[in-house]
Protein backbone atom coordinates (compact mmCIF):
# COMPACT_ATOMS: atom_id res chain seq x y z
CA UNK A 1 0.00 0.00 0.00
CA UNK A 2 0.85 3.23 -0.60
CA UNK A 3 2.22 5.66 2.05
CA UNK A 4 0.76 8.96 2.44
CA UNK A 5 4.24 10.70 2.17
CA UNK A 6 3.56 9.21 -2.01
CA UNK A 7 1.11 11.09 -2.62
CA UNK A 8 1.52 14.38 -2.73
CA UNK A 9 -1.59 15.73 -1.80
CA UNK A 10 -2.11 13.78 1.46
CA UNK A 11 -0.30 14.07 4.64
CA UNK A 12 -1.18 12.30 7.63
CA UNK A 13 -4.24 12.04 6.22
CA UNK A 14 -5.74 15.24 5.83
CA UNK A 15 -6.00 17.11 2.55
CA UNK A 16 -4.66 19.87 0.90
CA UNK A 17 -5.84 21.25 -2.15
CA UNK A 18 -4.21 23.32 -4.56
CA UNK A 19 -3.35 26.75 -4.29
CA UNK A 20 -6.09 28.99 -5.71
CA UNK A 21 -3.85 30.59 -7.99
CA UNK A 22 -2.98 27.29 -9.41
CA UNK A 23 -6.43 26.25 -8.93
CA UNK A 24 -8.51 29.04 -10.87
CA UNK A 25 -5.78 30.11 -13.55
CA UNK A 26 -7.36 30.15 -17.07
CA UNK A 27 -6.82 28.01 -19.52
CA UNK A 28 -8.18 30.02 -22.58
CA UNK A 29 -7.38 32.98 -23.74
CA UNK A 30 -11.09 33.93 -23.33
CA UNK A 31 -11.02 33.74 -19.45
CA UNK A 32 -7.87 35.88 -18.81
CA UNK A 33 -9.52 39.20 -17.00
CA UNK A 34 -8.22 42.65 -18.12
CA UNK A 35 -5.85 44.03 -20.84
CA UNK A 36 -7.99 44.15 -23.15
CA UNK A 37 -5.97 45.58 -26.40
CA UNK A 38 -3.28 42.28 -25.51
CA UNK A 39 -6.23 39.45 -25.18
CA UNK A 40 -7.55 40.73 -28.40
CA UNK A 41 -4.04 40.67 -30.01
CA UNK A 42 -3.63 36.77 -28.88
CA UNK A 43 -7.04 36.04 -29.60
CA UNK A 44 -5.80 36.76 -33.53
CA UNK A 45 -2.86 34.87 -33.09
CA UNK A 46 -5.13 31.85 -31.46
CA UNK A 47 -7.10 31.97 -34.51
CA UNK A 48 -4.64 32.34 -37.31
CA UNK A 49 -1.94 29.64 -35.97
CA UNK A 50 1.58 31.76 -36.59
CA UNK A 51 2.35 32.46 -33.92
CA UNK A 52 5.45 34.85 -33.84
CA UNK A 53 8.54 35.45 -31.34
CA UNK A 54 6.69 37.27 -28.53
CA UNK A 55 7.86 39.25 -25.05
CA UNK A 56 5.17 39.78 -22.85
CA UNK A 57 6.24 42.94 -20.47
CA UNK A 58 4.50 44.05 -17.54
CA UNK A 59 4.43 44.06 -13.59
CA UNK A 60 4.12 40.84 -11.19
CA UNK A 61 0.76 39.17 -10.90
CA UNK A 62 -1.42 40.55 -14.61
CA UNK A 63 -1.48 37.57 -16.34
CA UNK A 64 1.97 37.02 -18.57
CA UNK A 65 2.76 33.70 -18.11
CA UNK A 66 -0.61 32.38 -17.73
CA UNK A 67 -1.22 34.25 -21.27
CA UNK A 68 1.33 32.83 -22.69
CA UNK A 69 0.59 29.25 -21.08
CA UNK A 70 -2.91 29.51 -22.29
CA UNK A 71 -1.51 30.32 -26.19
CA UNK A 72 0.40 26.73 -26.28
CA UNK A 73 -3.09 25.24 -25.43
CA UNK A 74 -5.06 26.35 -27.98
CA UNK A 75 -2.05 26.13 -30.67
CA UNK A 76 -1.44 23.11 -29.84
CA UNK A 77 -4.02 21.41 -28.04
CA UNK A 78 -2.97 17.31 -27.22
CA UNK A 79 0.87 18.02 -28.21
CA UNK A 80 1.53 20.64 -25.62
CA UNK A 81 3.06 18.63 -23.29
CA UNK A 82 6.15 17.43 -25.45
CA UNK A 83 6.15 20.74 -27.71
CA UNK A 84 6.39 23.76 -24.55
CA UNK A 85 9.31 23.85 -22.76
CA UNK A 86 8.81 26.23 -19.83
CA UNK A 87 12.33 27.43 -18.09
CA UNK A 88 12.33 29.76 -15.16
CA UNK A 89 14.92 32.03 -16.05
CA UNK A 90 15.57 33.46 -12.73
CA UNK A 91 17.05 29.88 -12.03
CA UNK A 92 18.37 28.78 -15.78
CA UNK A 93 19.38 32.03 -16.91
CA UNK A 94 22.97 31.17 -17.68
CA UNK A 95 24.47 30.57 -21.38
CA UNK A 96 25.11 27.10 -20.54
CA UNK A 97 21.45 26.68 -20.14
CA UNK A 98 20.99 28.05 -23.98
CA UNK A 99 23.72 25.89 -25.48
CA UNK A 100 22.14 22.63 -23.96
CA UNK A 101 18.28 22.60 -22.76
CA UNK A 102 17.30 25.36 -25.54
CA UNK A 103 19.08 23.83 -27.99
CA UNK A 104 18.37 20.52 -28.07
CA UNK A 105 14.94 21.10 -27.36
CA UNK A 106 14.55 23.32 -30.79
CA UNK A 107 16.79 20.27 -32.52
CA UNK A 108 14.02 18.13 -31.26
CA UNK A 109 11.61 16.32 -34.00
CA UNK A 110 8.04 16.42 -32.55
CA UNK A 111 5.02 16.01 -35.00
CA UNK A 112 2.85 18.83 -35.07
CA UNK A 113 -0.24 20.20 -37.11
CA UNK A 114 0.24 21.74 -40.26
CA UNK A 115 1.52 25.46 -39.17
CA UNK A 116 1.96 25.02 -35.61
CA UNK A 117 5.49 25.49 -33.65
CA UNK A 118 7.06 24.29 -30.50
CA UNK A 119 7.02 27.01 -27.85
CA UNK A 120 10.03 27.81 -25.55
CA UNK A 121 8.59 29.67 -22.66
CA UNK A 122 11.07 31.71 -20.76
CA UNK A 123 9.73 33.31 -18.00
CA UNK A 124 11.55 36.29 -15.97
CA UNK A 125 13.62 36.99 -19.32
CA UNK A 126 14.53 40.38 -17.80
CA UNK A 127 17.36 38.32 -15.24
CA UNK A 128 18.85 36.44 -17.70
CA UNK A 129 22.67 37.56 -18.03
CA UNK A 130 23.79 39.53 -21.07
CA UNK A 131 26.10 36.58 -22.27
CA UNK A 132 22.80 33.87 -21.99
CA UNK A 133 20.73 36.66 -24.03
CA UNK A 134 23.48 36.81 -27.26
CA UNK A 135 23.47 33.27 -27.19
CA UNK A 136 19.84 33.09 -27.49
CA UNK A 137 19.65 35.83 -30.56
CA UNK A 138 21.21 33.53 -32.80
CA UNK A 139 19.21 30.06 -31.74
CA UNK A 140 16.20 31.71 -32.20
CA UNK A 141 17.03 32.51 -36.30
CA UNK A 142 18.44 29.28 -36.40
CA UNK A 143 15.35 27.14 -35.55
CA UNK A 144 12.53 30.08 -36.85
CA UNK A 145 11.03 27.31 -39.18
CA UNK A 146 10.52 25.17 -36.52
CA UNK A 147 10.33 26.60 -32.54
CA UNK A 148 9.14 30.12 -31.53
CA UNK A 149 9.76 31.86 -28.01
CA UNK A 150 8.06 33.58 -25.65
CA UNK A 151 10.17 35.77 -22.96
CA UNK A 152 8.24 37.30 -20.19
CA UNK A 153 9.32 39.99 -18.28
CA UNK A 154 8.82 43.08 -15.70
CA UNK A 155 10.42 45.56 -17.63
CA UNK A 156 11.05 44.53 -21.36
CA UNK A 157 14.11 47.03 -21.57
CA UNK A 158 16.33 44.58 -19.49
CA UNK A 159 16.33 42.78 -22.77
CA UNK A 160 18.79 43.09 -25.04
CA UNK A 161 17.57 44.95 -28.30
CA UNK A 162 18.89 42.27 -30.99
CA UNK A 163 16.29 40.08 -29.49
CA UNK A 164 13.87 42.91 -28.49
CA UNK A 165 13.92 43.70 -32.63
CA UNK A 166 12.84 39.72 -33.08
CA UNK A 167 9.84 39.85 -31.16
CA UNK A 168 6.14 41.17 -30.85
CA UNK A 169 5.94 43.42 -27.32
CA UNK A 170 2.57 42.63 -25.65
CA UNK A 171 2.60 44.58 -22.95
CA UNK A 172 0.42 44.01 -19.72
CA UNK A 173 -0.60 46.69 -17.42
CA UNK A 174 -2.00 46.37 -13.52
CA UNK A 175 -5.50 45.58 -13.15
CA UNK A 176 -7.82 47.82 -12.71
CA UNK A 177 -9.86 47.00 -9.12
CA UNK A 178 -13.61 46.35 -10.73
CA UNK A 179 -11.55 43.15 -12.66
CA UNK A 180 -10.08 41.92 -9.92
CA UNK A 181 -13.20 42.23 -7.81
CA UNK A 182 -15.38 40.16 -10.62
CA UNK A 183 -12.82 37.33 -9.89
CA UNK A 184 -12.73 37.23 -6.46
CA UNK A 185 -16.73 37.01 -6.16
CA UNK A 186 -16.50 34.05 -8.81
CA UNK A 187 -13.76 32.47 -6.42
CA UNK A 188 -15.88 33.39 -3.38
CA UNK A 189 -19.03 31.90 -4.62
CA UNK A 190 -17.09 28.48 -6.18
CA UNK A 191 -15.29 27.95 -2.50
CA UNK A 192 -18.40 29.07 -0.44
CA UNK A 193 -16.43 31.62 1.58
CA UNK A 194 -18.26 33.36 3.89
CA UNK A 195 -17.36 37.29 3.68
CA UNK A 196 -18.90 40.78 3.66
CA UNK A 197 -18.59 43.42 0.51
CA UNK A 198 -15.94 45.07 2.69
CA UNK A 199 -13.81 42.08 3.18
CA UNK A 200 -13.38 41.90 -0.63
CA UNK A 201 -12.62 45.57 -1.43
CA UNK A 202 -10.23 45.23 1.41
CA UNK A 203 -8.26 42.26 -0.56
CA UNK A 204 -8.42 44.63 -4.00
CA UNK A 205 -7.09 47.17 -1.47
CA UNK A 206 -4.05 44.92 -0.73
CA UNK A 207 -3.31 43.22 -4.34
CA UNK A 208 -2.85 46.68 -6.19
CA UNK A 209 -3.45 45.71 -9.36
CA UNK A 210 -1.66 41.90 -8.86
CA UNK A 211 -4.68 39.56 -9.76
CA UNK A 212 -2.06 36.65 -7.93
CA UNK A 213 -1.63 39.25 -4.72
CA UNK A 214 -5.59 39.08 -4.54
CA UNK A 215 -6.39 35.52 -4.62
CA UNK A 216 -3.27 34.48 -2.45
CA UNK A 217 -4.89 36.90 0.42
CA UNK A 218 -8.34 35.30 -0.03
CA UNK A 219 -7.10 32.42 0.45
CA UNK A 220 -5.05 33.10 3.00
CA UNK A 221 -7.41 35.40 5.10
CA UNK A 222 -10.22 32.55 4.67
CA UNK A 223 -7.85 29.69 5.98
CA UNK A 224 -7.34 31.91 9.09
CA UNK A 225 -9.99 32.81 10.10
CA UNK A 226 -12.76 31.21 7.81
CA UNK A 227 -14.22 35.04 7.24
CA UNK A 228 -13.18 37.61 5.03
CA UNK A 229 -13.69 40.98 6.16
CA UNK A 230 -11.53 44.49 6.46
CA UNK A 231 -9.71 43.81 9.69
CA UNK A 232 -9.16 39.92 9.09
CA UNK A 233 -7.94 40.63 5.50
CA UNK A 234 -5.42 43.69 7.12
CA UNK A 235 -4.20 41.32 10.02
CA UNK A 236 -3.18 38.72 7.80
CA UNK A 237 -1.20 41.02 5.17
CA UNK A 238 0.22 42.67 7.56
CA UNK A 239 -0.87 46.12 6.22
CA UNK A 240 -1.04 49.55 7.68
CA UNK A 241 -5.38 49.89 8.34
CA UNK A 242 -6.17 52.43 5.15
CA UNK A 243 -8.55 53.98 8.04
CA UNK A 244 -5.94 55.14 10.20
CA UNK A 245 -3.88 56.61 7.20
CA UNK A 246 -7.18 58.46 6.19
CA UNK A 247 -7.25 60.11 9.89
CA UNK A 248 -3.66 61.14 9.55
CA UNK A 249 -4.09 63.04 6.51
CA UNK A 250 -7.54 64.40 7.65
CA UNK A 251 -5.30 65.91 10.29
CA UNK A 252 -2.57 67.17 7.82
CA UNK A 253 -5.78 68.94 5.38
CA UNK A 254 -6.62 70.61 9.04
CA UNK A 255 -3.50 71.51 9.75
CA UNK A 256 -3.15 69.71 13.57
CA UNK A 257 -0.08 67.93 12.79
CA UNK A 258 -0.03 66.92 16.70
CA UNK A 259 -2.96 64.66 15.97
CA UNK A 260 -1.15 63.50 13.08
CA UNK A 261 2.20 63.08 14.71
CA UNK A 262 -0.18 60.74 17.42
CA UNK A 263 -1.71 58.60 14.61
CA UNK A 264 1.52 58.58 12.96
CA UNK A 265 3.34 57.26 16.47
CA UNK A 266 0.64 54.38 16.97
CA UNK A 267 1.08 53.22 13.53
CA UNK A 268 4.88 53.10 14.21
CA UNK A 269 4.78 51.43 17.67
CA UNK A 270 2.73 48.69 16.56
CA UNK A 271 5.60 47.53 13.99
CA UNK A 272 4.55 48.57 10.79
CA UNK A 273 8.20 49.68 8.72
CA UNK A 274 8.38 53.00 7.06
CA UNK A 275 7.92 51.69 4.11
CA UNK A 276 4.36 50.02 4.80
CA UNK A 277 3.58 53.32 5.91
CA UNK A 278 4.65 54.98 3.41
CA UNK A 279 3.28 53.15 0.85
CA UNK A 280 -0.02 53.10 2.00
CA UNK A 281 0.05 56.75 2.63
CA UNK A 282 0.62 57.42 -1.42
CA UNK A 283 -2.03 55.05 -2.01
CA UNK A 284 -4.68 56.64 0.56
CA UNK A 285 -4.02 60.27 -0.93
CA UNK A 286 -4.48 59.23 -4.52
CA UNK A 287 -8.07 58.29 -3.69
CA UNK A 288 -8.66 60.70 -1.09
CA UNK A 289 -11.11 63.86 -2.00
CA UNK A 290 -9.14 67.09 -1.56
CA UNK A 291 -8.80 69.97 -4.30
CA UNK A 292 -6.82 68.93 -6.80
CA UNK A 293 -3.92 71.21 -6.76
CA UNK A 294 -3.28 69.92 -2.89
CA UNK A 295 -3.40 66.58 -4.14
CA UNK A 296 -0.54 66.93 -5.88
CA UNK A 297 1.80 69.13 -3.20
CA UNK A 298 0.66 65.97 -1.12
CA UNK A 299 1.73 63.28 -4.11
CA UNK A 300 4.95 65.23 -4.51
CA UNK A 301 6.28 65.19 -1.17
CA UNK A 302 5.24 61.61 -0.39
CA UNK A 303 6.91 60.81 -3.39
CA UNK A 304 10.22 62.53 -2.35
CA UNK A 305 9.74 60.66 1.09
CA UNK A 306 9.34 57.36 -0.63
CA UNK A 307 12.29 58.11 -2.56
CA UNK A 308 14.30 58.79 0.87
CA UNK A 309 13.30 56.00 2.87
CA UNK A 310 13.98 53.65 0.13
CA UNK A 311 17.40 54.99 -0.10
CA UNK A 312 17.39 53.46 3.91
CA UNK A 313 16.69 56.53 6.05
CA UNK A 314 13.17 54.87 7.60
CA UNK A 315 13.50 56.39 10.79
CA UNK A 316 10.23 57.95 12.56
CA UNK A 317 12.01 61.57 12.36
CA UNK A 318 11.64 60.96 8.72
CA UNK A 319 7.88 60.43 8.79
CA UNK A 320 7.25 63.15 11.28
CA UNK A 321 8.90 65.43 8.67
CA UNK A 322 6.57 64.53 5.84
CA UNK A 323 3.66 65.61 8.10
CA UNK A 324 5.16 68.86 9.01
CA UNK A 325 5.62 68.90 4.66
CA UNK A 326 2.32 68.09 3.75
CA UNK A 327 0.87 70.68 6.67
CA UNK A 328 3.58 73.63 5.11
CA UNK A 329 2.01 72.05 1.26
CA UNK A 330 -1.49 72.53 2.34
CA UNK A 331 -0.99 75.80 3.70
CA UNK A 332 0.88 77.47 0.92
CA UNK A 333 -1.54 75.58 -1.72
CA UNK A 334 -5.02 77.42 0.08
CA UNK A 335 -2.76 80.67 0.10
CA UNK A 336 -1.57 80.65 -3.57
Amino acid sequence: MASAASNPTTCSGKDYELPWVEKYRPHKIADIVGNEEAVSRLKVIAKDGNMPNLIFSGPPGTGKTTSILALAHELLGANFKEAVLELNASDDRGIDVVRSKIKMFAQKKVTLPLGRHKIILLDEADSMTSGAQQALRRTMEIYSNTTRFALACNTSAKIIEPIQSRCAIVRFSRLSDRDILDRLLKVVQTENVPYVPEGLEAVVFTADGDMRQALNNLQATYSGFHFVNQDNVFKVCDQPHPLHVINIIRHTVGGNIDDAYAGLKQLYDLGYSASDIITTLFRVVKNYEMPEFVKLEYLKEIGFAHMRIADGVGSILQLSGLLAKLCMARDKAITV
